[in-house]
């Protein structure tokens, strides 16, 4: 049997329908992850509202892609995933359907397996009330803790949240079906390109954490010298954290939503006050679902002071700041053995 019904609208690419919310089918959702919404996870990705091909979230914005049906709960680096992020029940229900054993590793891995018709990789759909559906997606093999038939509670833990199947990225991939039919629990029953309609099917007191957010800051952090993007989804900060014997000290930066002509900023300053670097970017030439940014210069001839080094990152969009972000780091001498 296949992890999902041959039903339109039910696969992981399936299209949005528009559902008017009678009263008798609402439902009331809880967090998927067990995490601290903006701090310890965020959502990467919402429903694709635009159904000509394009692309457009719930609120006209730019964190979808095409044809993608569900929101993506992610959190910010592999290691947090490694160390063990519970994934939870929305709503109470039955377990229709499970699966488990696709292995956990990136879909853009040159060693990466085929997942055709796995995309889902392992996951879990659970039935509600009153035709409701709730399907579960990219959990860590082996970490599946319910099966076929179990009875589950709000926030009761599915599994851990991993890397299996059609991700580069460690989230839960939740996917809300009304009869059968893909629906978007922030904009239950919006009509076809509005912005910010509809009904949020979210408990209320999670509805300020769940506000929509983009841009938003994803990591931040201090480096000894350049960065890439596979060292900071890895999370290895330990390894790059600057001393006063560094050869380098480097701010860095990973953003999600950014905009085509967005302008990023991203300045340090030093423990006297003064500029250490001031680095502005071009502005963007096209969106930009998630984008690296760092600053910084070589140990100065007469070394690195000791003391606070303050990073300000700041995007500039129509001449507005939409987003901003200061983080610090402390350098009070070598972190090398003698």
């Amino acid at each position: 049997m296949r992890f999902a019904r041959t039903r339109r609208s039910v696969g992981l690419c399936g299209l949005l329908s528009f559902i008017a919310p009678p009263a008798a089918y609402a439902i009331e959702l809880g967090l998927p992850l067990d995490c601290e919404i903006g701090r310890t996870c965020l959502i990467q990705n919402h429903v694709d509202h635009d159904q000509s091909g394009g692309t457009s979230d719930y609120q006209c914005g730019v964190l979808t892609y095409d044809g993608h049906n569900g929101t993506d709960f992610r959190v910010p680096t592999l290691a947090m995933q490694r160390s063990g992020v519970d994934v939870l029940a929305v709503a109470d229900g039955q377990v229709l359907r499970t699966r488990d054993g696709i292995a956990d590793i990136s879909a853009s891995a040159t060693d990466a397996p085929s997942v055709a018709r796995q995309e889902c990789g392992n996951g879990a759909i659970i039935a509600h009330a009153d035709g409701w559906e709730t399907q579960y997606c990219h959990l860590a093999r082996g970490s599946l803790q319910v099966k076929p038939g179990d009875r589950v509670k709000t926030g009761q833990s599915l599994g851990q949240v991993g890397l299996s199947g059609k991700t580069e990225f460690p989230h839960v991939h939740l996917t809300v079906r009304l009869r059968g039919e893909v629906v978007d629990p922030f904009a239950f029953g919006a009509s076809e390109g509005s912005c910010g309609g509809g009904t949020a099917l979210w408990n209320p007191s999670l509805r300020d954490a769940l506000s929509y957010r983009a841009p938003a800051v994803l990591n931040t952090g201090f480096a000894n010298g350049p960065v890439t993007m596979e060292q900071v989804e890895a999370g290895d900060s330990a390894n790059l954290r600057p001393d006063q014997e560094a050869t380098a000290l480097v701010a860095f930066v990973r953003a999600i939503g950014l905009r085509r002509g967005d302008v990023q900023r991203l300045s340090i300053t030093g423990p006297d006050g003064g500029t250490f670097v001031d680095q502005t970017e071009k502005p963007l030439e096209r969106d930009k679902a998630q984008f690296l940014l760092f600053a910084g210069r070589k140990r100065p001839a007469d070394g690195l002071k000791s003391g606070h080094y303050r990073a300000d990152y700041r995007v500039t969009r129509e001449a507005r700041i939409v987003l901003q972000r200061t983080f610090e780091v402390l350098l009070s001498g070598s972190k090398r053995p003698p």
